[in-house]
């Protein structure tokens, strides 16, 4: 199968059914009787009962109640306002002028602008402070105004005045709106010469950006790439993804799906082959998961895992392998429901039972079926992906969570405060040209504002408190600066996953060491009996 076939194929179940729809309009059997008696009983409790109910308010019941019949928890009916929401999430796009903004010191900053978008070739720059949209003030606004006001349809112009440092008055920006595209990869280079890659989500063009990140990271040690809270998106970007780490001819994964109209009893099988050059075929890769990493990302993670092509470190991921279809239905609602499932390459259903509220149901994992990878591991065929290696995220000390609790009750604002001190030294530091850093006396001056503004001086003497909290601004200061390296090398102070994938890759120089190095050491059991 070509790369646009996958494409083509793949994205079909995502949008095939509004071919349903549209047979059920124009076929020549008439609607079932049931249709009838619902549309019946609809109106008559909308005429006669003795409370007032309106029209849409039944019908969006009848509608849930349909849903709930399927036993199906990932079927859900989405609102206009919800579609678009969801459509942004799983896309990474949305008609604007390409820029990220958030509150703080009371103003509604720029935090970020992304290249090639309107923002950034009008010359607005991270710092600057947004004060008015077309002709309103918006100087009192909350940043979801803002982002409403900015944002508008395709070819549409918005006047977007800041305020800038060095500047007495401010600076107006006519701006068309264009179609924005937030990238789903964000990469960097560790001190230890590892590529690192965060991906979030399996959005809209996250392969052509995971091509392009191996492409800018080049000739490295080897390479982390993070699926951590990922919570998947759309399967052909996934198979694609998994196209650029495995050989030509390679099965990428497989799909049972119940074709439109056709027997739920004998669903089509369908299965997807790499056709695309290997990328970085000699690298060494780890790839970290948590209990959160579903759907898209676990096909990619179990696609190179069952193919020996990368070790897996963390905890179980999430177990979402089934395929939903997104319906478009009248007045700008959408249906999601499911109507397949998927497996990796070997055959390994990665689908993990839930009920209605996302529970997984209780399981003995050590009698789970194993299946063997040509090169004789055994990995686990139970439901999401469980690492070759188990790693448990780092969980807050006794006294942060005492320091976390008393600043919530007390209202104050602590994580906007740190974010505010992640812009101001950042900004600092680009000033400069130099790396993202804390300085002692930085963080003492943040420590007493903290302080004058309310916050109890007996917690940030505390020296475990005084440490997280200065790990907090550090780890800011990187995200401001969009310095992935060093928000990474930052990040292992405290993230036992990355520290020990970066202590691995510094011992291997190979795929082969790794395994080797994993398999030296005592082997973890699977997890607790249903967890």
């Amino acid at each position: 199968m070509t790369k646009s076939s996958i494409a083509i194929v793949a994205a079909s179940f995502v949008l095939f059914a509004p071919g349903l729809r549209a047979q059920t309009m124009t076929g020549a059997t008439p609607p079932p009787p049931e249709v009838d008696v619902l549309a019946s009983a609809v109106s008559a409790i909308s005429r006669m009962h003795m409370d007032a109910f309106s029209d849409s308010t039944l019908w969006e019941a009848a509608i849930d109640g349909l849903i709930g019949a399927l036993n199906d928890p990932y079927a859900e009916l989405f609102t206009p306002v919800e579609a678009e929401a969801w459509e942004e999430d799983t896309t990474g796009n949305y008609s604007g002028i390409g820029l990220q903004i958030t509150l703080l010191n009371d103003e509604i900053t720029v935090t970020a602008v992304f290249r090639g978008f309107p923002a950034n070739e009008h010359g607005i720059s991270v710092g600057d402070v947004i004060v008015g949209v077309n002709q309103h003030d918006a100087s009192e606004w909350g940043t979801g105004m803002a982002a409403d006001s900015i944002r508008g349809p395709v070819g549409t112009d918005v006047l977007v005045k800041i305020k800038r440092v060095g500047y007495e008055q401010p600076i107006g920006f006519e701006i068309t709106r264009a179609e924005v595209h937030v990238p789903a990869v964000n990469y960097g280079v560790l001190e230890s010469d590892i590529g690192y890659v965060i991906m979030d989500r399996v959005a809209r063009n996250a392969a052509r950006e995971m091509s392009d990140a191996l492409g800018e990271l080049g000739s490295r040690k080897g390479l982390i790439l993070d699926l951590r809270r990922n919570p998947g998106g759309f399967l052909d970007e996934s198979l694609m993804l998994a196209d650029l780490f495995l050989k030509p001819g390679s099965t990428l994964a497989s799909t049972v799906q119940r074709t439109p109209g056709g027997s739920a009893e004998a669903p089509e099988v369908d299965s997807f082959q790499d056709r695309w050059p290997q990328l970085v075929p000699n690298l060494p890769i780890v790839i970290l998961v948590d209990e959160f990493t579903a759907s898209g990302a676990e096909i990619l993670a179990g696609a190179l895992q069952d193919y020996d092509r990368a070790i897996i470190l963390g905890q179980r991921t999430f177990g979402k392998g089934v395929v939903q279809t997104v319906m478009n239905l009248p007045y700008g609602r959408r249906l999601r429901f499911t109507t397949g499932s998927w497996m990796t390459p070997l055959g390994r259903s990665l689908q993990r039972a839930r009920d209605r509220q996302m529970m997984p149901f209780p399981e003995d994992v050590d009698t789970l079926p194993t299946i063997t990878t040509a090169q004789g591991r055994a990995l686990v065929n139970g439901g999401g992906i469980f690492p070759d290696l188990v790693i448990r995220d780092d969980t807050l000390r006794t006294a942060e969570q005492d320091f976390l609790r008393v600043a919530t009750e007390a209202e104050f604002p602590l994580g906007l405060r740190i974010a505010e001190f992640g812009f101001e030294v950042a900004a600092v530091r680009r000033e400069a040209g130099a790396a993202a850093s804390v300085t002692a006396s930085e963080f003492d001056n943040f420590v007493t504002d903290l302080v004058a503004e309310g916050l109890n001086a007996e917690w940030v003497v505390d020296p475990v408190v005084r440490d997280y909290l200065l790990w907090r601004g550090k780890m800011a200061v990187a995200q401001r600066m969009n310095d992935i390296g060093a928000e990474a090398d930052f990040r292992t102070e405290r993230d036992p996953v990355l520290t020990e994938a970066i202590r691995l890759l510094q011992a291997a120089s190979s795929q082969a060491d790794l395994f080797q190095a994993v398999d030296s050491r005592p082997t973890p059991a699977r997890g607790p009996t249903g967890g």
